[in-house]
């Protein structure tokens, strides 16, 4: 009786709902893409009936932010934007993914805003000049529209949507509840989870889900190791990094050639940094500063400066890593400690390391034989053919044009064979 009951019971048990909870605590950029997109697939592959997208972003990159909003439009399982935990903020491109969703939630102490698209190209202010206010305009409008075009399109704040755009406008979780921008707050992702039972969520024009959230199981869908990889190409931090360990492998390289270590290093490092460079927006000029500051710390080596150009290096290689990435584009930055060790180090290495390597080149090699030119040996024996003395522990043959005595302290002028040629020690 009890396998006829679990034969019957089997289907439902094996396809049974459940709901998957995925979290971007980052800036937006094309590993948070793929990371959702992949949540989809799995979210579809598990027969759940909701995903919940945990969001916590400064913003970043408009393009990524347009494909993720594609997704979640076209997603025939409903997914849940819910700003949490408490301090946490969806700005920027946060705030046009919370629009999308099919169902937007927050947690107190949260707030969402400021969507005032930054382009990469700084444009002049309104009335500057004619192309710039009309490039401006072109931008505004387009966010404007865009975000309108989401808040009727889930039946949200219209008017709020374009203030956000227009003015750069944030508001509280409590201040998007009462202006209809969300559709409800919770303390956390258990209390979501009651509220969304029973709940009515459209899909589309034709499909209405009424959502069954009571007793449903949970599964975190991490991301893969190949997101993973693109979240570190995809870090302003990790890629200044990159672009250093290049620098030092090639230029270390380059010094003591036939290294190899130091130069595959630096190449490997190089092809990494070019391709994150090509996935992420950067500024020419920050990295031609970069270059031009250690340029001069390379010269400070050669040329008598007196610490002039260490320190324009220095001065340059900070302003050309600060310029480097745009924080509003990309919704993150390099950390500013982070430029100034790297930067004390880069002087160390240009300035003491490079100093250290071209001296210990320029000094003449002594080893084996050669090692003894110059030292001290004491004469204990006359021979017919010369001297016998004693030198570096050990007795050698030796010759010399002036006559030596025995006990005399002479010193080795060059070395023929086995046998050393010796003058008296002054």
């Amino acid at each position: 009786m009890m396998r006829l009951v679990l034969l019957l019971f089997f289907p439902f048990i094996l396809f049974a709902s459940s709901i998957v909870h995925i979290k971007i605590d980052s800036a937006i950029s094309p590993a948070s893409a793929m990371y959702l997109k992949n949540s989809i697939s799995y979210a579809q592959q598990n027969n759940s009936q909701l995903i919940i997208l945990e969001l916590n972003t400064s913003g970043g990159l408009f393009d990524t932010t347009r494909e993720m909003i594609q997704d979640i439009s076209n997603s025939k399982i409903p997914i849940v934007v819910y700003v949490s935990p408490k301090g946490s903020h969806a700005a920027s491109a946060g705030t046009y993914i919370l629009y999308a969703s099919h169902i937007a939630a927050m947690s107190p102490g949260t707030n969402i805003g400021a969507t005032t698209p930054v382009p990469l190209m700084s444009i002049p202010l309104e009335g500057d000049t004619e192309i710039g206010s009309s490039l401006q305009k072109k931008i505004l409008s387009d966010a404007s529209a865009y975000i309108q075009s989401l808040a009727e399109l889930r039946g949200r704040n219209v008017h709020w949507a374009i203030k956000s755009v227009e003015d750069g406008s944030s508001i509280t979780a409590t201040q998007a509840l009462d202006l209809g921008v969300i559709d409800m707050i919770a303390q956390d992702l258990d209390e979501l989870i009651v509220k969304l039972d029973k709940y009515q969520v459209r899909i589309d024009n034709e499909n209405v889900i009424t959502l069954d959230t009571n007793g449903i199981k949970v599964l975190f869908f991490e991301a893969d190791f190949k997101t993973n990889i693109l979240t570190i190409l995809t870090n302003p931090n990790l890629v200044y990094i990159f672009i250093l360990i290049a620098i030092y492998g090639i230029f270390f390289e380059l010094l003591n050639p036939g290294s190899l270590f130091p130069g595959t290093i630096g190449i490997i490092s190089g092809v990494i940094a070019l391709y994150a460079l090509n996935i992420i927006p950067f500024n020419y000029a920050g990295l031609i500063l970069m270059f031009l500051g250690i340029a001069f710390m390379v010269a400070e080596v050669f040329v008598v400066g007196f610490g002039i150009l260490g320190i324009a290096g220095v001065v340059s290689f900070i302003f050309g890593s600060v310029l480097l990435f745009d924080a509003q584009t990309l919704g993150q930055d390099i950390s500013l400690p982070l430029i100034i060790a790297l930067s004390l180090v880069s002087l160390v290495f240009f300035v003491y390391v490079v100093k250290l390597v071209i001296t210990s080149k320029n000094t003449k090699a002594k080893t084996g034989l050669e090692e003894m030119i110059g030292i001290e040996a004491e004469v204990v024996k006359k021979t017919t053919n010369g001297y016998l003395v004693h030198c570096h522990g050990e007795t050698w043959k030796g010759m010399s044009i002036i006559p030596l005595e025995l006990n005399q302290k002479v010193e080795v002028v060059s070395i023929d064979g086995l046998v050393l040629h010796l003058k008296p020690k002054e």
